[in-house]
C-alpha cells in the first residue's frame, strides 16, 4: 500500500511539473477551499500588483485589509531583514527587547485603559483569545455577537461569526452563543444578562456589507456590559490601524473596549495578531499560549509598520481619501448602485444586483476589488494609494457598471 500511494504522489507531482499555469498548478496541490480568480500576483508595490504576464493591477484588496502600508513597504522589509540576521524565534517564556517595544507600542496607541498585551499570528487567533479571557475572567459562558458578523473560522471565532454558509457545515459549534440584530438596540437589553461574559461587536462589518454601527447602539451595548458585568470584546482585525481614518476605530466612538482584537495591518503583511485588555481581564500561568505569537521577526515588521503610518499619517490620508473615493463614486451615480457605505478606506458599493460579474470585469480592467456579500463590492485599498490610483479605480468602475 505505501509503494502504490508514493507511485500515485509521484505521478501527481510528475503532472504537476508539466503544468505551466501556477493557477492551475496551485488548485491540483492544495486542498481547495478557494475559489480562484483566474489570477497569479507576483509583485507587488504601493498600491500596485503585477500578475505573472506583467500586467499591472490597482489592487483595492490589500490582501483582505493587511497591506496597509502598501505593498513590499521598504522600511518593513528592511526591519524583517535586520531582525532575520538576528533572531527569528524566541518562546513566550523567555522575554526578548523587540517583542517588548512592540507591546510598549501598541498600548501607547490604543486607548488609555488598554494596559496589556497578547501576541498572536492572525485575526481569528486574536478572537479565539479574547473569548477564552472573556469566560476566565468572568466565570460565565454566554457569548453575545451581532447578526451579519464576521469574527473568523476557527471553531470559538465561527461560533460567533452569523453567515450559515460558514458555520453549518462545522455544526456542533461552541455552545452558548447568541447573535442579536446589529444596530438595534432593543435588542441588547434582553440579551445581555447575568450569564454574559462577553459582547463581541465589530464596528464596522466589513464581510457583512461594510455597515457602520451607529453611536446609540455602541453606547447602549458599552453601557449594558459594564451594569451587567459582562466585557466588551471590539473586534477591530479589519478596522484597525488607520484603516477608517483613525489609528482605531473605537476612536470614532469614544469607546474604550476591555477587549480589543487586532490583526491584518499590523505588521506590513507579515502575519501577526494582537489581543489588548484592561484591568477586568485575570489571567493565570498556562491559561493560553501561542508558540509563534510575538516572534522577533513579526514585530520587528510591527514596529516599523506602526512607524511607517505614524511618520506618513496614514490615518488622516485614509480619511481625506476615503471621503474623495466616496463622493467620486456617487458622481454621475450609475443606476445600478443602491448605496455607498464607508468610514475613510473600508468602502463598500451596494449593487442591485450580484456583485461576481462586475469583479470580473472590474479585474479584466485592472483594478482588483472584493465582495462582502453578495451584492456589495468591497474597497480596501493600501492607505499609500494616491489621488491618481483613485481616479482611475472611479473611472474604471463607472465604465463597468455603466456597461451591458
Amino acid at each position: 500500500m505505501h509503494q502504490l500511494m508514493m507511485l500515485v504522489r509521484g505521478r501527481l507531482l510528475s503532472m504537476v511539473d508539466q503544468i505551466q499555469n501556477t493557477e492551475s498548478r496551485e488548485n491540483v496541490l492544495s486542498v481547495g477551499v478557494y475559489k480562484g480568480r483566474g489570477l497569479s500576483l507576483t509583485k507587488g508595490e504601493g498600491a500596485l500588483v503585477w500578475d505573472d504576464n506583467g500586467r499591472r493591477y490597482i489592487d483595492c484588496t490589500s490582501g483582505v485589509g493587511v497591506a496597509n502600508v502598501g505593498h513590499a513597504n521598504l522600511q518593513v522589509a528592511q526591519a524583517i531583514y535586520e531582525q532575520a540576521k538576528t533572531l527569528t524565534t524566541c518562546a513566550g517564556v523567555f522575554s526578548n527587547e523587540v517583542r517588548v517595544q512592540c507591546m510598549e507600542k501598541l498600548i501607547s496607541i490604543s486607548p488609555s485603559s488598554l494596559d496589556r498585551v497578547f501576541l498572536c499570528n492572525s485575526g481569528t487567533e486574536s478572537i479565539e483569545g479574547a473569548l477564552k479571557f472573556a469566560r476566565q475572567s468572568t466565570g460565565r459562558s454566554h457569548i453575545v455577537s451581532a447578526m451579519r458578523g464576521f469574527h473568523g473560522r476557527t471553531m470559538g471565532a465561527l461560533s460567533a461569526t452569523y453567515e450559515k454558509k460558514y458555520r453549518e457545515p462545522f455544526s456542533p459549534l461552541v455552545p452558548q452563543f447568541t447573535h442579536v440584530p446589529f444596530n438595534r438596540v432593543e435588542y441588547l437589553d434582553s440579551e445581555i444578562d447575568d450569564n454574559t461574559a462577553a459582547v463581541l461587536l465589530e464596528l464596522v462589518q466589513g464581510e457583512g456589507g461594510v455597515r457602520l454601527a451607529n453611536r446609540e447602539y455602541i453606547d447602549v451595548a458599552a453601557e449594558l456590559c459594564d451594569r451587567r458585568g459582562a466585557l466588551l470584546i471590539v473586534d477591530e482585525v479589519q478596522t484597525g490601524f488607520c484603516r477608517t481614518g483613525k489609528m482605531f476605530a473605537c476612536e470614532h466612538f469614544d469607546v474604550e473596549p476591555d477587549i480589543l482584537c487586532l490583526a491584518k495591518g499590523i505588521a506590513g503583511g507579515v502575519p501577526m495578531g494582537a489581543i489588548l485588555v484592561n484591568d477586568k481581564i485575570q489571567t493565570q500561568v498556562g491559561a493560553h499560549g501561542s508558540t509563534f505569537g510575538g516572534n522577533p521577526l513579526a514585530s520587528a515588521a510591527c514596529l516599523a509598520a506602526i512607524k511607517f503610518m505614524q511618520q506618513h499619517n496614514l490615518a488622516d490620508h485614509a480619511l481625506e481619501l476615503g471621503q474623495y473615493l466616496a463622493d467620486s463614486l456617487l458622481t454621475d451615480k450609475p443606476n445600478l448602485v443602491r448605496e455607498v457605505r464607508h468610514l475613510g478606506l473600508i468602502v463598500g458599493i451596494e449593487l442591485k444586483s450580484r456583485a461576481t460579474p462586475y469583479l470580473q470585469r472590474l479585474q479584466e480592467n485592472g483594478v482588483l476589488a472584493l465582495p462582502a456579500g453578495p451584492t456589495v463590492i468591497r474597497l480596501l485599498p493600501p492607505l499609500v494609494i494616491s489621488r491618481s490610483q483613485i481616479d482611475c479605480v472611479v473611472s474604471e468602475f463607472h465604465k463597468v457598471l455603466k456597461s451591458k
